[in-house]
């Protein structure tokens, strides 16, 4: 068969559907083909923000998955619902880009030496915060438009810089466009930023032999699975959409789990913040790295879970929802 693989149509969403295409025909042998989708947030020019944030993405792909256009979607895991979609299931997520942001200015300027009222373009309501945090003194512009647009922002002298994802930027071969990576532990990003989730109808037999199942194990990385998973739980238990000011990041060392949130006033005046280590019972088997249902995932699964959810309780005892309700 011919596996067909969801995906909108932007630039970066086809470049990202196309690694994941091509890492399946790699590991299987199993031929793909891209099925383009169009969707609300593509179509519309509207803030993020005021289009609702959470899902303005997914949703199209979902319906197209759900109506058999397709046998798995590919999304940006950090534009979905922290919610399950009826009928579907996240069922892999392979092995994670950087999940880092990055500076994109004039003249090779970083954060600290861009001009007093530079103005730099960002869509999104954390990395608006941030910036003012740090930089209280900048114009942040909200912004659409796919990597180029926006980059095109700086280059036409409208904008002095903006930020975008580092993952975005190396999909698409654009880090030279780079003037500052920003650090994850002084500017933690979007929850899941950089992981792909790859989502299938809820009734597939991920364990068994045809051809849908064995391309989702092939391409699953457990590691990535389990940090995005405990990244999206903090922001489950904020009950905050995919575009509220918070970052969050998780790494995975040995068999420990550390998972980093912070939570922001829009205007960037104030934030809280707050961070967990706990450990991973039931080691993945390291003969079988990538396999969807290798030993002790779905344990790692559920201890992120927690662990997310926790973090989450933590924040909101420290004033959080004043914070990220605040403009």
């Amino acid at each position: 068969m011919t596996l067909r693989i969801g995906t909108r149509g932007s630039a970066l969403a086809l470049a990202q559907c196309g690694d994941v295409a091509e890492l399946i025909t790699e590991r299987t042998g199993i031929a793909t083909e891209l099925v383009p989708v169009t969707t609300h947030g593509d179509v519309s020019q509207a803030s993020l923000s005021s289009l609702g944030g959470t899902g303005v993405f997914a949703s199209a792909l979902r319906e197209a998955l759900r109506a058999g256009m397709c046998d798995v979607v590919v999304h940006s895991m950090k534009d979905l619902p922290t919610a399950a979609y009826p009928g579907l299931v996240v069922a892999a997520v392979p092995e994670r880009e950087d999940a880092r942001d990055a500076l994109c200015a004039r003249d090779g300027l970083t954060l600290a030496d861009l001009p007093s009222d530079a103005r730099v373009g960002t869509g999104s309501p954390r990395r608006a915060a941030q910036l003012l945090a740090s930089r209280p003194d900048l114009v942040v512009v909200d912004i659409r438009g796919n990597v180029d647009t926006r980059l095109g922002f700086v280059s036409s002298g409208e904008l002095d810089a903006v930020v975008l994802a580092v993952a975005g930027l190396t999909r698409l071969g654009r880090t030279e466009a780079i003037t500052e990576v920003f650090e994850l532990d002084v500017w933690p990003t979007a929850p899941a930023q950089g992981a792909l989730a790859v989502e299938t109808l809820e009734t597939l037999d991920l364990t068994g032999d045809d051809d849908v199942a064995r391309a989702i194990r092939a391409i699953n990385d457990a590691d990535a699975f389990v940090a995005a998973h405990a990244e999206r739980s903090v922001l489950a238990g904020l009950e905050a959409g995919c575009s509220a000011p918070v970052g969050a990041y998780a790494r995975i060392s040995g068999g420990s789990l550390s998972l980093t949130a912070s939570v922001y006033a829009g205007d960037g005046s104030s934030s809280v913040s707050d961070d967990a280590v706990t450990m991973l019972s039931n080691p993945i088997d390291p003969s079988d790295p990538t396999a969807l249902d290798g030993p002790g995932l779905d344990a790692r699964i559920a201890v992120a879970g927690r662990i997310g959810f926790d973090l989450a309780a933590s924040l909101l005892s420290a004033g959080a929802p004043g914070l990220a309700d605040r403009p």
